[in-house]
């Protein structure tokens, strides 16, 4: 049985970092009724396990914690007014943006939105997607977890490590477990470069002594009742084990930093368009999915490598939210009508070594002044250029020393520059 429905101008899922920017920046354009619902037992999402610095040099000018960086977006947020419930679980998402929740106080309940936020962040690629060959014992364990476990519990998940993968997360655990007595004997990467940033490579693994070996995988576990040792196998350029390479690691644990995917099954049920790149929703330059008055922003649109543009993204998120509240007639939950139709939608297109964009799609007229074109390059480039063409022409052109997929790219196009009727829009990139 369904409680009585609740009604808010703005509803956002998640209380992660991506929530909280986008609540803070909605009560700023002057919204009066923003709700945060958040399924964990306290705000502030990822960031609270998060316990080494780098955040916040973008967002605050000054290096913080992952806490830090959350504490002072939590208390934003309280000091704006924006309700946030906590150990809330969104189960659905209906017509006219109705949000179906539970929690211990309320049951199950109804919240109907004037506009919604999504922000639910992303969760770690398991095992069981990798079919790696091999027994199932004990001892095998995402990066976010075995981070949940030290710095969330204080339990040491194992001593002897391997960890498969060279994202940021996987990175920093090999850090974390070194620093905490463990022995991190490699971090394997298939790809022929690492999935992190520049930075955490230096700091964790070669201030540390801890080997990278790229172009290598995990062929094999052994171990009966708890890890035992991990095979590990060079592979071709098809990302084949290569014969007569292998090296096998004694170890008692393996963490898995392989890769994140955008958490939209709620998205997906309430049959909204996602990116078959990204796995996150496709969304116009208001960050606004093919959905009417629903926004998405954060790594549940794709997956960012810094938290100060996570805040960034939805910030705008919060103000274009915000702005689609305004323009109901009768404004908020109350409102009947949907907001006037925009333009019709281009497609971004991509060229060289970009895989995506987000946006990806423009309106022939832009809405929401600037515009920003962030992208991730499907391999590393040096000495390239990135180029903006709009209608045929280039309207931005910039030398870029090096590119990763690890970074994510970033083109900001002021309306100035920006012709009155945009038909075709191409992002890409150039070598040489």
């Amino acid at each position: 049985m369904i409680g009585a429905e609740i009604c808010a101008d703005i509803v956002i899922i998640g209380g992660g970092p991506a929530g909280l920017a986008a609540a803070v920046s909605a009560r700023e354009q002057g919204i009066d009724h923003v709700l945060v619902l958040e399924r964990d037992i306290r705000p502030g999402g990822i960031l609270n396990q998060c316990i080494h610095t780098g955040f916040g040099l973008h967002t605050f000018r000054k290096e913080l914690t992952g806490p830090e960086y959350a504490g002072r977006f939590i208390r934003m947020a309280e000091e704006a007014g924006v309700r946030i419930m906590t150990e809330t679980m969104v189960i659905g998402i209906g017509e006219n943006r109705t949000v179906t929740a539970v929690n211990s106080q309320n049951g199950v309940f109804n919240v109907k939105a004037g506009a919604l936020v999504l922000a639910m962040g992303c969760r770690e690629r398991p095992r069981g997607a990798l079919n790696i060959p091999g027994t199932r014992p004990a001892g095998i364990y995402t990066a976010g977890t075995a981070q949940y476990l030290v710095n969330m519990e204080g339990y040491l998940p194992g001593r002897d490590v391997v960890i498969l993968g060279s994202g940021d997360i996987g990175l920093i655990m090999a850090r974390r477990m070194t620093l905490e007595g463990a022995r991190v004997r490699a971090v394997v990467e298939l790809m022929p470069y690492s999935g992190g940033l520049r930075r955490n490579i230096v700091q964790c693994l070669d201030d540390f002594g801890i080997p990278l070996l790229l172009s290598h995988t995990v062929t094999n576990i052994s171990g009966s009742k708890r890890v035992e040792s991990v095979t590990v196998s060079a592979v071709d350029e098809k990302n084949r084990p290569v014969p007569g390479t292998e090296i096998v690691y004694p170890c008692d644990t393996l963490l898995l930093s392989v890769g994140l995917l955008p958490e939209n099954e709620l998205s997906r049920e309430a049959g909204i368009a996602l990116s078959t790149v990204t796995g996150g929703p496709v969304v116009d330059e208001t960050l606004e999915t093919d959905k009417p008055g629903i926004y998405a922003c954060g790594n549940v649109l794709h997956v960012h490598d810094l938290v100060d543009y996570v805040s960034e993204e939805a910030r705008e998120a919060g103000r274009m939210a915000a702005a689609y509240v305004r323009s109901q007639s009768a404004g908020g939950c109350e409102a009947a009508e949907e907001a006037a139709g925009k333009e019709a939608a281009v497609t971004v297109e991509t060229g060289g070594a970009v895989r995506y964009t987000v946006p990806a799609k423009v309106h022939s007229r832009i809405s929401g002044g600037d515009l920003t074109l962030r992208f991730r390059v499907g391999r590393v480039l040096k000495d390239a250029r990135i180029r903006v063409e709009i209608n045929g022409k280039t309207i931005s052109s910039r030398k870029k020393m090096i590119m990763t997929p690890g970074e994510m790219e970033t083109v900001k196009l002021k309306t100035a520059d920006l012709p009155e009727t945009i038909t075709s829009l191409r992002v890409l990139t150039e070598e040489g």
